[in-house]
């Protein structure tokens, strides 16, 4: 990992949104903006050291262009994140997903994944996105 530290649950978050954002291949300026957004005013990132952002996003990456890299940065991701906050890593990809107004067929295959490796359930998930929709919408 990062300077042979241990992934933090912070990390995790960071790499989930990392991650998704990835998805479709193309990291947008919205979704950038986004992260940073997120990193910078909510509170799991209060005590959040930026300068591992740069160093993380190497990291995921990586991970993300080796086979079987995105099973590996999933185990990572599950290790270092607590349960409880499963549906808070999954409801930050959606809004990092939507920050650009569109999901595409990427990134809508990174949330299944998601949903999936975090075991969030459905009608859970259903609520997180409906409300992610509604936050990003534009006139």
């Amino acid at each position: 990992m990062i300077e042979d530290a241990p992934m933090t649950a912070q990390d995790a978050l960071l790499a989930l949104m990392i991650a998704v954002s990835a998805a479709d291949e193309e990291v947008r300026t919205a979704e950038l903006l986004q992260i940073t957004n997120i990193v910078n005013n909510l509170p799991i990132f209060g005590d959040y050291d930026a300068e591992r952002i740069t160093p993380m996003s190497r990291t995921v990456f990586d991970l993300l262009e080796q086979e079987e890299g995105l099973d590996a940065l999933f185990g990572l991701i599950r290790d270092a994140l607590p349960e409880k906050l499963f549906e808070t890593a999954y409801a930050i990809a959606c809004d990092v997903c939507a920050a650009d107004g569109s999901i595409t067929e990427g990134e809508g295959r990174m949330l299944e994944e998601i949903r999936y490796e975090l075991d969030i359930d459905r009608l859970h998930a259903a609520a997180i996105e409906r409300g992610a929709r509604a936050r990003h919408m534009t006139l």
